[in-house]
């Protein structure tokens, strides 16, 4: 990659700044797919925990809904202390992919809006939000 100057003499440094630049942006477009590759197999694992009842589903719901919606159903990240590792993990590989999102968290599924509704409804994160308009 050459890089001219107005007076049409080249610049070592800003060729090599740019030749730099695209080297970084190519790295991270790589990272981004992996992010979502993983991230999308890490969020169809934790569908099933936060749809579960397990000591950690609520939790686990917690964090989806969030990503969901995040104004509707704010998180409150000392929840993630009590997460076993494994999921701890899935949670921050759904919190990389979703950071780029290609889609939200809910296009991954099937009707997956109307899941994530019921989800909220399950758990009880909509009471908040009726007692807020009631």
């Amino acid at each position: 990659m050459s890089t001219t100057l107005l007076n049409g003499t080249p610049d070592q440094d800003v060729s090599a700044a740019m030749s730099g630049y695209m080297a970084k942006m190519l790295a991270l477009k790589g990272k981004i797919g992996s992010d979502r590759e993983f991230g999308e197999a890490a969020l169809r694992r934790l569908l099933p925990i936060a749809m579960g009842n397990s000591g950690q589903s609520r939790r686990v719901a917690a964090v989806l809904l969030g990503c969901y919606n995040g104004s509707r159903f704010p998180l409150d990240l000392t929840n993630l202390r009590s997460l076993d590792y494994s999921i701890l993990d899935d949670v921050l590989a759904v919190l990389r992919m979703d950071a780029n999102a290609l889609q939200e968290v809910h296009c991954y599924f099937e009707r997956g809006g109307r899941v994530f509704e019921k989800l909220a409804e399950d758990w009880g994160f909509n009471k908040a939000e009726e007692a807020d308009h009631g």
